[in-house]
């Protein structure tokens, strides 16, 4: 039954699976900002939907050549601005399993109830459990947009937090399926909903405490609040200058608060 999802990408570490992403363009992926540690170098595979390809010819290994972190991300907790643009090194070239996702217009509004899909190698699920692995094949489960304020409550009922600080926040996007299969999503992978015959990216997998309790909705960065920002990157990404500082890679590293609620 393997579905395409073209446009996934494994974001890598010294060739480790680290975070989901997906390709938005020829040259630019977005993924989490709490994927990025420090200064390392990385780069992503596109092209396939094994972890570990054994033939090499349909998967492709390209260099990240720029990080642009979105600016609100510095220095808070890592739950506003979680998103990250990666630039590649060198363009992909499309075919049938390398394609872009289309970018939402800002004021695209996705309803409550629409069916959309989440899919990863579940690296959020092995954080939670010592005897899970990465899956070598890409999984994916279908979920439901549910209400801001409906997910905010469940994630109040064991939390610390007085009600009146909202967890989930404007800028925030959440989807659920009310089972576990919701964890094969990787950190910072897509949430693609079809609408009207094109897959739009809806979300960024943000909050990986989501896999703790299987009825957990999973928490995404909504995408429609930083498409504007996301284009000016692009349209800047031929000049200089657009790449994050080092330092500020390793401060924003430093200063991650520790997992979980």
């Amino acid at each position: 039954k393997t579905r395409h999802w073209p446009w996934e990408v494994s974001l890598r570490m010294e060739n480790e699976h680290m975070c989901g992403g997906a390709l938005i363009d020829s040259s630019w992926v977005v993924t989490a900002a709490h994927c990025i540690q420090g200064t390392q170098e990385y780069s992503v595979m596109v092209g396939s939907s094994k972890l570990q390809p054994v033939s090499p010819s349909m998967a492709l290994w390209v260099p990240v050549k720029d990080i642009i972190m979105h600016p609100r991300y510095w220095g808070r907790t890592f739950i506003i601005g979680d998103v990250a643009l990666l630039r590649l090194r060198t363009p992909v070239t499309f075919s049938k399993y390398v394609q872009p996702i289309c970018l939402p217009e800002p004021n695209f509004s996705v309803k409550v109830g629409t069916q959309c899909w989440v899919t990863g190698w579940s690296q959020v699920k092995q954080r939670f459990s010592a005897n899970t692995t990465l899956t070598s094949e890409l999984q994916e489960a279908e979920v439901f947009i549910i209400d801001n304020k409906r997910c905010d409550r469940i994630y109040h009922r064991k939390s610390l937090y007085p009600r009146i600080v909202p967890l989930v926040l404007g800028d925030m996007i959440c989807a659920t399926n009310y089972g576990e299969n919701l964890c094969y999503g990787d950190s910072g992978g897509p949430l693609a909903c079809e609408v009207e015959g094109r897959w739009i990216l809806a979300g960024v997998l943000s909050w990986e405490k989501a896999c703790a309790r299987a009825q957990n909705p999973g928490v995404y960065t909504r995408v429609t609040r930083y498409t504007s920002w996301i284009k000016k990157q692009m349209s800047r990404g031929t000049l200089s200058g657009a790449r994050t500082s080092p330092w500020l890679l390793l401060l924003s590293w430093l200063l991650r608060p520790p997992l979980g609620l």
